[in-house]
């Protein structure tokens, strides 16, 4: 995997979508490995008991995943300066996680990316994420 250039990234030019099937395993997993022990994320009568319909993702995760996003296309280089999201609807167990996004601005030698990450009930996540490019 390598790392794009400045003059590879150009404002208004979309991302490849990236699509996550968030299994329960996957949810489970993400919780715990982040040390994330709230009920919601791993005990579906715990969630029920709360009043929701499943178990979902934790924001550690959401957070995670989208800086994944952008450095599977941007590069292993990649140096993350800023992400911003706003949280929606739950990821739920069973739904499938799609990641769509462009490049909205390059200024001072950082690029920002919108980011949207939407499941069956709407959008789950929102919002930027800046970045820079190593100088060559």
């Amino acid at each position: 995997m390598r790392t794009l250039t400045d003059d590879e990234v150009r404002v208004g030019a979309p991302l490849p979508e990236l699509a996550i099937d968030l299994s329960p395993t996957v949810v489970v997993s993400t919780a715990l490995a982040t040390m994330d022990f709230t009920p919601v994320h791993h005990d579906v009568e715990g969630a029920r008991a709360q009043g929701s319909k499943d178990i979902f993702l934790n924001i550690l995760t959401t957070m995670g995943l989208v800086e994944r996003y952008v450095t599977d296309w941007a590069g292993p280089e990649a140096i993350i300066r800023g992400i911003n999201v706003k949280l929606g609807v739950p990821a739920y167990a069973g739904d499938r996680l799609a990641f769509t996004g462009s490049v909205v601005a390059c200024e001072d030698g950082e690029f920002t990316v919108e980011v949207r990450g939407g499941v069956s009930l709407g959008d789950h996540v929102s919002g930027t994420v800046r970045f820079a490019l190593p100088t060559r």
